[in-house]
C-alpha cells in the first residue's frame, strides 16, 4: 500500500487501549518521550506540506487509528485555537477526520456502538465543513469530502470488522481508505 509520507516509519504497534501499551504515557510506549507532531501550515491549499496530515492519512489507511486521531489532533488544536482566522472550518474538519479515526479505534477494541457514533459524528462534521466552504468546494486538504462523508456513512450502516479477539498488532478494521487528491 502506497504511503504519503514514508520519510516517517509506522509505529511498532496500533495502539489498543488495555491490550498494549500507552504510546505516550508508558515507558513501553511507542511514542514514550517523543515530541508532538509539528504544524508547520494551516493553509488547506499547502495540504502537501502537512506533515502532520499526510503521515495521518497514511496511519489511517493501515490501521494505526489512535495514532492517526493523536496526529490529527495537532492539527486541529491549532484550527481550534485560531477558529477565527481565514479557515474556519480547518477545526470541524479536523475533529471530522479525528472522529472517524476514534471509530477505528471503537472497531479494534470490538465495541461496535461506538464505533457507529464515532462515524455518524463524522459525518455531521463533515457537513458542517461543507456549509462552511460552500457548495464548490469538493475537496479540502487533498481529501473529497463527499468521499470522506461517503466512508463515514458505509461505516455507520454496515459497522466494521469488529474482531476483539484478534491478536494482531495492527489490523485494517474499517471499510475505508483515504484518498489523497494528487
Amino acid at each position: 500500500m502506497d504511503r504519503y509520507f514514508p520519510a516517517r516509519p509506522m509505529p511498532a504497534y496500533s495502539y489498543v487501549p488495555r491490550r498494549f501499551p500507552h504510546p505516550i504515557g508508558d515507558p513501553a510506549g511507542h511514542s514514550f518521550n517523543q515530541p508532538p507532531p509539528v504544524v508547520e501550515t494551516m493553509d488547506p491549499a499547502r495540504w502537501r506540506e502537512s506533515e502532520p496530515l499526510l503521515y495521518g492519512v497514511d496511519l489511517f489507511n493501515h490501521g494505526y487509528y489512535w495514532e492517526a486521531h493523536e496526529t490529527w489532533e495537532a492539527l486541529w488544536r491549532v484550527a481550534t485555537a485560531a477558529r477565527v482566522n481565514e479557515w474556519p472550518a480547518n477545526a470541524d474538519f479536523f475533529k471530522g477526520l479525528i472522529k472517524l479515526a476514534a471509530a477505528g479505534v471503537k472497531a479494534r477494541e470490538g465495541r461496535p456502538i461506538g464505533t457507529r457514533r464515532h462515524a455518524a459524528r463524522a459525518i455531521q462534521l463533515v457537513r458542517v465543513t461543507r456549509q462552511r466552504l460552500g457548495d464548490t468546494v469538493r475537496n479540502y486538504w487533498g481529501l473529497s469530502l463527499a468521499a470522506l462523508e461517503a466512508t463515514a456513512a458505509e461505516i455507520v450502516e454496515r459497522g466494521a470488522g469488529d474482531d476483539p479477539t484478534a491478536q494482531m498488532a495492527v489490523k485494517i478494521v474499517l471499510p475505508a481508505r483515504l484518498e489523497l487528491q494528487t
